[in-house]
């Protein structure tokens, strides 16, 4: 019987840890910020939907016009100062030093602070870079069908949309000259796995 009582008790902490990890797994996935989430992607997609159904919703250009610049304002606004800092710990911004000289400054969550889901990255990072290569194409379809009247557009929506996506890029990987540093260690790297590569097909 005093065997069984152990195996008994192993099991339920083995039971115990194993919900622990589920538990905390889910947590992981879950949306913790579902507003912000929304709104990430409400703005840039409600913009290239109007661009595409334009014509459809209404005869005024200047009406859709006004509607998609709305729009991708909003988003801008609402993706560098809100859903960046939300979902994923990141945030850029422009500051004037007491000399009058204007300054970049990118940042990012320490990692030793609580961090975002993995469900809030991926929604963050596939609006971010998704919606800018789509305004890309259709900047594209705009020359080629020299539709000049949404170009100004088209542009903005590069733009605003790429402005973003430029200035959280630079929060996560660094400034350039860690970009530097991250290329030239990468580099080193490859050499020294190649010449030990071919030291030990030498000497086989």
């Amino acid at each position: 019987m005093m065997r069984q009582d152990s195996n008994d008790e192993t099991e339920d902490v083995s039971l115990f840890d194993a919900d622990e990890e589920t538990s905390r797994s889910s947590r992981k996935k879950k949306i913790r910020h579902p507003i912000a989430s929304f709104f990430h992607l409400f703005f840039r997609v409600s913009a290239i939907i109007v661009y595409l159904l334009c014509e459809l919703i209404s005869k005024s250009f200047i009406a859709c016009m006004v509607t998609i610049i709305l729009l991708l304002s909003c988003d801008f606004w609402a993706v560098k100062n809100i859903t960046g800092r939300l979902l994923v710990g990141l945030r850029w911004w422009n500051q004037v030093d007491d000399d009058g000289k204007s300054h970049w400054v990118y940042e990012s969550r320490k990692s030793g602070k609580k961090t975002s889901s993995d469900a809030e990255s991926r929604i963050f990072w596939l609006g971010l870079i998704s919606c800018p290569i789509i305004w890309v194409i259709f900047a594209f379809s705009t020359l080629f069908s020299f539709n000049v009247k949404w170009l100004a557009v088209v542009i903005m929506g590069v733009t605003l949309q790429g402005a973003n996506l430029y200035g959280y890029i630079k929060c996560k990987v660094g400034t350039r000259k860690n970009l530097t540093s991250i290329a030239t260690s990468y580099l080193g790297s490859q050499f020294l796995r190649q010449t030990f590569s071919r030291e030990a097909q030498a000497e086989t």
